[in-house]
């Protein structure tokens, strides 16, 4: 029997749990798993958003996305709208539904997105997500019972705080030992690997294979078995997160999405939960002061603030997240600026991984499996800082921030895909799947943000459209016909205010 030890509960935690619990009970292998979380531990719960990914974990888990709201106090949350990004006054939004899974055999091809930007007009528009977050809707409808039922063909994502998350996930776990205590040593073997941990109790506790969601303290994975840390901080320079609450304003709309807005050395979040706005300023230092940062969110938002903290964060990834014996999920494996949700995305991506294509019962990997797996994932938290890279090429020279980042901070790899695009529109040839079909960027996160920056050139989509004049006449049906029926199911939703206090009461 293989003893699975996870240091730190939380989110990445108990979805590590859960994962290691499903793939014991479907091969029918005999695990033992222990979680140690300590309750001695602060944790700031400031609002996080997930992706979709996350969704479809849960339905893998049997977790039934109303319950999941009403007991973790969670959102609904349908994309992004970043304001003030291009330039300031443009809002965009990047919905997170995908109309191209409407249609059958388009062989990668974003011809739907093509044929929009073609057209002069904002891909967003073509998605029902984008019209349910202009208004604030759910994707839910009520029947004449009182009862819900979901408009949307397209799983949506969440809003919630993580400590909730935890405790949720937790709740939902079994056949699990909880151990609440503070790891204060790690024993090692002859031949590097872990072998026990020395807990703050006294005890010490023997395992097979430890999974580090320590977060940003990265215990084990860096502190015990010397893993490299590879910084993003040349291309995303922010490096500090200051996060505050807002109340909800009663009977005001809340929002089914999360808000990106830009600032003069970064930007802020703000995230609904059923109880608050979880909001925050992620700016770098070297721009601003934190009593420079504080003042600046107080003129943005015409009012005081309460400061709950002032994190230094560490951008980038570990060199080998899979070292031996141990492997790290969640903050203790990566971090980025929490722009795209790429965090909780990451983790879910990896776990799915990790347990499909390299948890064999039993259990015994070798050097080949860990090289694989480091490879896949190194190549993931690439492309995401990628992705987050390309966000910052915009029209914007304001202030220092802004034109420092524009002259030095886009990555080879952001102007090389931004100069290819130049040339043909964004396809999924250019995204080679090097996760074997797992969730990765794709043209499907990128089209929205390109467009919403003004870095799709429409003379390039017109031109491919002529070259496939059926082509285009096929998404001119389509997209009439999609828009024509997005548009008679948000008539239907609710909003999401009423979504909620539907559960609450």
């Amino acid at each position: 029997m293989t003893h699975f030890v996870v240091v730190g509960g939380g989110t990445a935690g108990w979805l590590a749990a859960l994962a290691l619990s499903k793939v014991a009970l479907d091969t029918r292998q005999p695990v033992k798993i222990t979680v140690i979380e300590s309750s001695k531990i602060p944790i700031i719960g400031v609002g996080e958003g997930s992706t979709a990914a996350f969704s479809v974990m849960l339905r893998q888990f049997g977790i039934d996305p109303i319950e999941f709201l009403r007991e973790t106090r969670g959102t609904i949350k349908l994309g992004i709208r970043h304001k003030d990004w291009r330039r300031i006054g443009h809002t965009y939004q990047g919905p997170i539904d995908e109309p191209h899974q409407m249609v059958k055999g388009t062989n990668g091809m974003q011809f739907l997105n093509v044929y929009e930007v073609a057209a002069g007009r904002p891909v967003a528009g073509l998605h029902l997500f984008d019209r349910l977050m202009t208004n604030d809707l759910s994707p839910y409808a009520r029947k004449p019972d009182g009862s819900l039922i979901a408009l949307s063909p397209f799983l949506h994502a969440n809003h919630f705080d993580s400590f909730d998350v935890g405790r949720f996930l937790k709740r939902k776990s079994t056949g699990v030992d909880v151990i609440d205590a503070i790891v204060k040593g790690v024993e090692m073997s002859v031949a590097g690997d872990i072998s026990a941990l020395a807990l703050d109790d006294g005890r010490s506790l023997a395992g097979d294979f430890f999974i580090d969601c320590t977060g940003f303290r990265r215990q084990l994975i860096e502190k015990a078995m010397g893993a490299r840390w590879v910084s993003y901080a040349d291309e995303l320079p922010v490096n500090r997160a200051m996060p505050f609450w807002l109340p909800h304003r009663p009977d005001a709309a809340v929002a089914s999405y999360t808000l990106a807005w830009a600032q003069s050395s970064g930007w802020i979040w703000s995230i609904p939960t059923q109880d608050r706005y979880g909001m925050g300023y992620v700016y770098s230092d070297a721009f601003l002061t934190p009593d420079q940062a504080k003042a600046e969110v107080e003129r943005t938002l015409g009012h005081p603030i309460e400061v709950r903290a002032d994190i230094k964060m560490a951008v980038g990834r570990l060199a080998t997240p899979w070292i031996k014996n141990c492997l790290a999920l969640g903050l203790a494996s990566s971090f980025l600026e929490p722009l795209e949700a790429t965090s909780i995305h990451g983790t879910v991506v990896q776990l799915m991984l990790f347990a499909n294509d390299y948890l064999k019962l039993p259990f015994a990997p070798g050097d080949a499996e860990r090289d694989g797996y480091n490879a896949r994932i190194g190549r993931q938290i690439d492309d995401f800082r990628t992705f987050i890279n390309c966000h910052y090429v915009t029209e914007r020279d304001d202030t220092p921030f802004w034109r420092h980042v524009r002259e030095n901070c886009i990555h080879p790899e952001a102007r090389l895909r931004l100069a290819a695009w130049k040339d043909h529109m964004p396809r999924r040839a250019d995204f080679p799947d090097y996760l074997s079909g797992f969730p990765h960027a794709d043209p499907t996160l990128y089209y929205p943000v390109l467009d919403g920056l003004g870095h799709l050139d429409r003379k390039v989509a017109q031109r491919e459209m002529e070259a496939a004049p059926k082509l285009r006449k096929q998404a001119a049906e389509i997209s009439d016909g999609l828009k024509a029926e997005f548009s008679r199911v948000a008539a239907q939703a609710i909003s999401h205010r009423a979504l909620l206090d539907g559960l609450a009461g």
